[in-house]
């Protein structure tokens, strides 16, 4: 067996011994019921349950390519992020959206450079729900803060989301963890800019 499987497996019992061994298990007893959503990246490097440090049935998370939420289609399409939200708000009635984006995305990276000759069936179409800048970012972070805006900005074309937030039911949190340095950061609209989260 290699070694990557054996560090899954030893994970896997860590788990089975926390969470659910013996009378103490408290997965026999566990129900969805989080009040917090997180659309994340697939990033093996961004999961935000060990960054928050969270126990299972405390988030409810969608990864994707880039944290991207796209614009509200109501269309033939299979819209996976989209139904994730519609589930986790309009189901599970989440009272706080945290967007998560993160520093060295390979998404954004992709976006900007667009590589040739690899295999791209479907990663050019979606992170083109990004529409490029009219003033160039100095850097991909910036790239990446400011596609999270524009995620944000297409949170409300949802009509279930919109209606939560301005009756104060829903709240959508920007968040941008850097990697290097372990801190998450959370835009301010006051500011204009990212703080470091508190």
């Amino acid at each position: 067996m290699d070694i990557y499987l054996q560090k899954l497996l030893a994970g896997y019992h860590t788990f089975r011994d926390k969470y659910a061994g013996g009378d103490q298990s408290i997965m026999q007893y566990l129900s969805q019921n989080p009040q917090t959503m997180i659309v994340a990246c697939c990033d093996s490097r961004v999961d935000p349950a060990l960054l928050l440090q969270c126990d299972p049935g405390d988030l409810f998370v969608v990864r994707n390519i880039a944290n991207i939420v796209p614009p509200y289609e109501n269309d033939g399409g299979h819209h996976g992020t989209s139904a994730a939200l519609e589930f986790g708000i309009c189901y599970l009635h989440v009272k706080h959206l945290i967007l998560l984006g993160h520093s060295q995305c390979g998404g954004i990276q992709h976006l900007l450079r667009q590589p040739q000759n690899v295999q791209d069936d479907f990663i050019t179409k979606w992170v083109s729900v990004f529409t490029p800048p009219t003033i160039i970012p100095s850097s991909e972070d910036l790239y990446a803060k400011m596609f999270l805006r524009q995620s944000y900005q297409n949170c409300m074309t949802f009509p279930w989301i919109s209606k939560r937030v301005a009756q104060g039911e829903l709240f959508v949190h920007l968040w941008f963890f850097d990697i290097k340095s372990g801190e998450i950061f959370t835009y301010s609209a006051a500011q204009q800019e990212y703080l470091p989260l508190k």
